[in-house]
């Protein structure tokens, strides 16, 4: 049993926020049917390097999903799309505000097909506002919501994140949070709704304790004010003798058994120095840390509380053992050619399960369609103005 097999999903999106989004409800249970135009389908498909026929990122965003091809600028894909959402519960797009407007698709169109069903808007900066019609990626997103800013080194050398935060956490887990509470909410009134997530707004939500201070009139945050960027010796990246350890021993007691653990007890005091003195108490860590490899200082702080772990490669993190046993890498198979990450999303009732690989380009289209009601001939018309296209 999975917590969402009695929900359908019509996906419009395409590239990372939207299927990641996907993903996740598929994962889930949600039967999530990607509806792909009929000139080059989703664009990730195509995005070297390539594994078997489609990019290697394609298949772990579009596991357990179907995919149909239509072209919605005609009346007839349009009219094959809307007897599709007579049988949807939601539909996920992220087109630029407008655009699913312009299709004849918009939210009062669908609304007025089924009343039931939820429609799910991704964008950069809303459906509405002076941006609304602005283009954008994850780092525009990050820059004006102020991420940027503090993502910086005490040094006050910004950093670009290398996780689409903006992307992945602005928009596509935000969406699949308003989704379930829309599903849920409807079980009341039986009503869908337009859930408008703008990855912005998620980017500022996630300033909140920034903002806090700031609204506090603790001033704006930056290197010589922010406590997480390095500044301080309890919370920085040293280096050993073969890589990196990341430490984060903030409280008092943590950093007591960290700097015992490393024999230099007389820093006890100095977790939250500053200036030169967390400097040179910073100097004398990294001189004791650079004596050792990581699988030395792991092996020593074994059974300490001391919040010092190993900067890890992504080829370490899968043979990592925490990570290994919790079955976060899928095996090749199933799912597709490639071991996958798997979800994070345990549920003691509800068994995540890679059910299908990463669909063809359009190969549900007549399946699909025939449980729609379309005749083999009507479906195989809809295909060629398709390919004609």
């Amino acid at each position: 049993m999975t917590a969402l097999d009695d929900v359908r999903v019509l996906d419009l999106s395409r590239l990372l926020p939207g299927p990641f989004c996907t993903l996740l409800l598929a994962d889930l249970g949600a039967d999530v049917i990607k509806v792909e135009d009929t000139e080059s389908g989703d664009y990730l498909r195509w995005v070297p390097p390539l594994a078997g026929e489609y990019s290697a990122m394609f298949h772990p965003l579009n596991r357990n999903k179907r995919s149909v091809g239509l072209n919605l600028k005609t009346e007839s894909g349009r009219e094959a799309f809307l007897r599709l959402v007579d049988t949807a519960d939601v539909i996920v797009e992220s087109f630029r505000p407008g655009v699913i407007d312009r299709l004849q698709l918009g939210w009062d169109m669908l609304h007025q097909r089924n009343p039931a069903v939820i429609l799910c808007s991704i964008s950069g900066y809303g459906q509405d506002g002076p941006y609304r019609d602005r283009a954008g990626h994850d780092l525009n997103y990050a820059a004006i919501a102020g991420v940027l800013s503090v993502t910086a080194s005490a040094a006050g050398d910004t950093a670009m994140p290398g996780v689409q935060a903006g992307d992945l956490g602005g928009g596509a887990l935000y969406a699949a949070v308003a989704i379930l509470a829309a599903l849920h909410q409807r079980t009341r009134t039986g009503q869908g709704q337009h859930c408008d997530v703008a990855m912005l707004d998620g980017l500022v939500s996630w300033m909140a304790p920034h903002a806090a201070l700031y609204f506090a009139g603790a001033g704006v945050p930056g290197p010589s004010t922010l406590t997480l960027n390095g500044r301080h010796p309890c919370y920085r990246i040293y280096a050993c003798q073969d890589g990196h350890m990341a430490l984060g021993a903030l409280e008092p007691k943590f950093w007591r058994a960290f700097v015992e653990a490393v024999g230099l007890p007389h820093l006890a005091d100095a977790g939250f120095s500053d200036g030169d003195e967390a400097r040179s108490a910073a100097a004398e860590i990294e001189d004791v840390l650079r004596q050792r490899t990581r699988a030395e200082w792991v092996a020593a702080f074994a059974g300490l509380d001391v919040c010092c772990e190993p900067l890890l490669g992504i080829d370490e993190t899968f043979a990592d053992p925490q990570v290994q046993h919790r079955g976060m890498e899928v095996q090749p198979g199933v799912g597709g050619p490639l071991s996958q990450c798997a979800s994070p999303l345990r549920l003691s009732d509800s068994a995540f399960e890679v059910r299908r690989p990463a669909p063809g380009y359009a190969q549900h289209t007549r399946e699909l369609l025939a449980d729609v009601g379309y005749e083999p001939s009507a479906v195989e018309a809809l295909t060629r103005e398709g390919a004609a296209r």
